[in-house]
């Protein structure tokens, strides 16, 4: 039987929990009791004239609510619609139109037609409906996903049930999560990927940990949680405050990770952007193996390096079901034998025949290689090749590496205004900012790059963040908004930090 079949054919065995952790408090349930009260929430979308295929919204922050209103949609074979409330600014009526919701519900103060206070979900009493017996076909869709990308609004696809199961199998022949095991999990639930690891819980017998991004430093420490499930920007500001607070103590770097992430930690998960590899190295070094993996919303995981098969510098070796083919441009293409989707449900004309290929081909705009081994380096993006006016073509992400690597800087863009030399636009890692490491910073890159690779000057902007449109829902910096709002500095030949 398939993973998400057997997530709804019936309850799980007994002993294993679902805790909510926020700042200050925590709340744990048997994922027996999960089961029961998604049944009754399931009934009550039954009441409300919810049928399959019909989408249900949620607009909220994590809570056990979330995750009862996504298990009863899969119950009745209805299609969950996440929202991330930091993403979409729209209000309930506009996403119950926009999106063809049956039912929205929502943290938000909101009362109109069709939009319901998730507050009620968990209070909702014994429902006398019968529920259908459920069996989802690879090809049928349990979920509206959204995908940005680094610019541009929100496009959706419908994602496939084969997907799911694809990779919910790969990576526990990978990792083997069970008994003993409690992964903790803070992204926005509205993040399909992120409900995978409910639903492994469910079938594979562990813990599992619903925090948010805001409380997940607060709480990892009392939750002692056996794996982290985190983005490369959350484990390089955590890496950081290790660093300070080893230099601060004379602990020992494992010393302070016992301290922040609790003592039953087996391994961290990382991916969804690029990773810092000295962060990566500072973490598997303090006894917390990291392991950095590639995918896209449009493909699911593609690749990870896992315990047995790592190699730094890489994304990992390709799971089964995945292939990746590398075109003539040096482009990353993957075929699925389970595709997630062929097309867009809401996207900009042309934006599914550029993504989505016959075969169930997605060309994912990366550059990258396989190597003699079969595992997967990614270079950068494609459309962020910069050419100079010498023919020159430069792949900015190594650059912007090697800047990341000063603990001034958090993130950094690199962009070419007049197509003779490089600037990058940095995003600091604290106020006031130490210019003159920034300075040091600059030198070092720049002798150890080719002259047309070198950066001229750099220029410092706000803090990259979600709310000031300068990262993407998962955290990666918006090129061409980043570019537009600091063109006037990037331009200006008297600003700017020299090396």
């Amino acid at each position: 039987m398939s993973v998400i079949n057997r997530v709804v054919s019936g309850p799980p065995r007994p002993g294993n929990r679902l805790s909510v952790a926020r700042l200050g408090a925590a709340e744990s349930w048997d994922l027996t009791e999960v089961w029961e009260l998604s049944g009754r929430v399931a009934g009550h979308l039954l009441g409300l004239g919810v049928r399959p295929g019909d989408r249900i919204g949620i607009l909220a922050a994590n809570s056990l609510e979330w995750v009862l209103l996504d298990l009863a949609a899969l119950r009745i074979k209805a299609v969950t619609a996440g929202f991330d409330p930091g993403k979409f600014d729209a209000t309930g009526a506009e996403l119950v139109s926009r999106y063809g919701l049956a039912v929205l519900f929502t943290d938000q103060d909101e009362t109109a037609d069709r939009v319901r206070p998730i507050a009620t979900v968990r209070e909702l009493p014994p429902s006398d409906a019968v529920l259908p017996n459920v069996v989802w076909q690879p090809g049928e869709t349990p979920a509206l996903k959204f995908t940005s990308g680094s610019s541009g609004p929100a496009k959706s696809l419908l994602a496939s049930a084969g997907s799911i199961d694809s990779s919910l199998a790969g990576v526990q022949e990978m990792f083997g999560h069970g008994p003993g095991d409690d992964i903790f999990v803070f992204l926005p639930l509205s993040l399909l990927q992120q409900r995978y690891w409910v639903y492994s819980a469910l079938v594979f017998g562990h813990d599992v940990t619903v925090s948010t991004y805001e409380a997940a430093f607060a709480t990892l420490r009392t939750a002692r949680p056996t794996v982290v499930m985190g983005v490369p920007g959350f484990y390089e500001t955590t890496g950081a405050h290790l660093q300070a607070r080893v230099a601060r103590t004379g602990a020992s770097p494992a010393e302070v990770a016992v301290e922040v992430f609790g003592d039953r930690i087996r391994y961290l998960w990382t991916g969804s952007a690029p990773a810092n590899p000295a962060t990566l190295r500072y973490f598997t070094d303090a006894g917390l193996p990291i392991f950095e993996g590639y995918g896209l919303n449009e493909t699911c995981i593609v690749a990870k390096n896992h315990p047995g098969a790592h190699r730094p510098g890489s994304v990992g070796r390709v799971l089964p079901g995945k292939e990746v083919l590398i075109d003539a441009d040096g482009v990353i293409n993957v075929r699925s034998e389970r595709p997630v989707a062929t097309r867009y449900e809401h996207a900009e004309p042309g934006e599914s025949e550029a993504m989505f290929r016959p075969g169930g081909i997605v060309r994912t705009g990366d550059l990258g290689h396989l190597d003699e081994d079969g595992y997967l380096f990614v270079r950068g993006r494609a459309d962020d090749v910069i050419v100079l006016e010498n023919g020159k073509k430069i792949i900015v992400r190594p650059i912007e590496e090697r800047l990341k690597a000063c603990t001034a800087i958090e993130d950094c863009v690199v962009t070419n205004p007049s197509q003779r030399q490089l600037v990058a636009i940095v995003s600091p890692a604290a106020n006031p900012v130490d210019t003159g490491l920034i300075a040091a910073a600059l030198r070092q890159a720049n002798a150890a790059l080719d002259h047309d690779e070198q950066v001229a000057k750099v220029v410092l902007a706000d803090r990259f963040t979600v709310d000031n449109g300068l990262l993407s829902s998962q955290f990666k910096p918006r090129r061409k908004q980043i570019e537009a709002r600091y063109r006037r500095l990037v331009i200006d030949p008297e600003e700017g930090i020299r090396a």
